[in-house]
């Protein structure tokens, strides 16, 4: 690992603070970006395990939404969301620091959301999907799935790692939503996937490690 390098992004709606990671050596893997949840950071159990990705030779970027830089407790609507990340993503990958590819793109709960609703607009080439919130909890007429379907429809593969316990939508829920064609992976926990972060990371590097160089 080369070490941590943490910047500054303008985006619209304010700065996004970026974490990247790269591998040391000349061969890279490709590019992981996430982003948090609605209610957390960077520093959830599952988006640090992941940090192991480096290893493998993929840089890792974590991304810290302009809602949490300027301290706010809960996140902005979604539309501003996505005005920040495609904006963030478009820096990120060119110029001289430029990420390398594949790009996956992806985020834990809203950030997978924000992830999924995006992935075409940002030309991203697979999405890492942590508690996808299918639906609020205990209104699973509410469907989010027309968001994860987004990614689908742009022909990406697509992860979705969830608790076994989540009541957003549990693995079996994300499944019958979203039919056979993502890989849906059932891990120990609840939403917040803190129990299961191990076996998040276990997951991601399976299907990491079967997508095209």
């Amino acid at each position: 690992m080369v070490g941590e390098r943490i910047r500054l992004i303008d985006t619209p709606p304010g700065p996004a603070r970026v974490h990247v990671e790269r591998p040391s050596g000349a061969t890279t893997r490709g590019s992981v970006v996430v982003s948090h949840g609605a209610g957390g950071g960077i520093d959830a159990a599952d988006l640090v395990a992941l940090r192991a990705l480096v290893a493998d030779g993929w840089t890792y970027v974590r991304v810290e939404q302009p809602w949490r830089v300027a301290g706010k407790k809960v996140a902005t609507p979604p539309k501003t969301l996505d005005a920040a990340w495609i904006p963030l993503l478009a820096t990120l990958m060119r110029g001289r620091w430029a990420l390398p590819r594949p790009l996956v793109v992806g985020g834990r709960s809203a950030g997978a959301r924000v992830a999924c609703r995006t992935s075409a607009e940002v030309a991203a080439d697979a999405v890492l999907a942590l508690s996808f919130p299918l639906h609020p909890p205990g209104n699973p007429e509410r469907s989010r799935a027309s968001e994860a379907q987004l990614a689908l429809d742009a022909g990406l593969p697509l992860a979705v790692i969830q608790g076994e316990r989540d009541l957003f939508g549990g693995p079996e829920e994300v499944r019958a939503a979203l039919g056979p064609v993502p890989t849906v992976t059932a891990v120990p926990g609840d939403h917040s996937l803190a129990r299961g972060a191990a076996q998040v990371l276990v997951a991601a590097r399976k299907w990491l490690g079967g997508l095209p160089a």
